[in-house]
């Protein structure tokens, strides 16, 4: 499919599974904290069960690490019937904080695909999470330098991006969205008749993971790498 990106003037990207591993912390920690409560249930229904628990809270945590540790000591509780130790919920806080402090590990090619971009295109961070936790992924990323603006949205909707767009001052059709996730990073994008090309990630969330018509699937584009990105724009 032959797109032109000629009137692009502002690159946006995601942060976590775009631009550096995140989702495969999530799932090790899922893992850990299912083999911390197997007294109280199998691991597959541990796991079933924190899902549904991440999902009830998003409105009232949002989306990132804090939220998940907060799920997590929830589901202990009402997994043991509030018999859970302390040691135990010590336990689950270390988890979060061991996520919290994992090295950033930067995808393959990401800081020369933002130098080269970053000569002809305004770039900017768009990615969705807790404010305190991204900011200091960007800082030890060594990234920070190639964006113009950096903002982290409480979540992915036609409308976020739309706020977005009306204070970066473009139209959505000079907008090009970078991102691994079709239901937060492309579709939204693609229905406000901006551009969007999907970068996927080995690992996807279960929320995140979306049905595509055929006729979404003509909107965007898909690359296998983000290496491919300055070749598709022409540089």
């Amino acid at each position: 499919m032959e797109v032109d990106y000629s009137h692009i003037k502002v690159i946006g990207f995601d942060a976590d599974d775009t631009l550096w591993v995140n989702e495969t912390y999530f799932r090790n920690a899922e893992q850990e904290f299912a083999k911390l409560l197997s007294q109280f249930e199998t691991e597959n229904k541990i796991d079933q069960e924190l899902f549904k628990m991440e999902i009830k809270n998003l409105p009232v945590y949002g989306y990132g690490v804090k939220g998940f540790v907060l799920s997590m000591v929830e589901m202990a509780l009402e997994l043991s019937n509030h018999t859970v130790s302390n040691v135990t919920i010590s336990k689950i806080l270390d988890i979060g904080k061991n996520m919290i402090n994992e090295k950033v590990e930067l995808l393959d090619g990401v800081e020369e695909v933002l130098k080269q971009l970053s000569k002809k295109y305004k770039l900017i961070v768009a990615t969705k999470g807790d404010l305190l936790d991204q900011e200091r992924k960007l800082e030890k990323s060594g990234l920070l330098d190639y964006f113009h603006h950096i903002e982290v949205l409480s979540d992915k909707k036609e409308a976020n991006y739309s706020k977005l767009l009306n204070h970066l001052e473009i139209k959505p059709s000079e907008f090009l969205m970078i991102g691994n996730s079709l239901k937060s990073d492309i579709l939204p994008l693609v229905n406000l008749k901006a551009s969007a090309i999907h970068v996927p990630f080995h690992t996807t969330w279960l929320h995140e993971q979306v049905d595509v018509n055929t006729n979404d699937l003509k909107q965007y584009q898909t690359l296998k790498s983000l290496k491919d990105l300055p070749k598709l724009l022409k540089l």
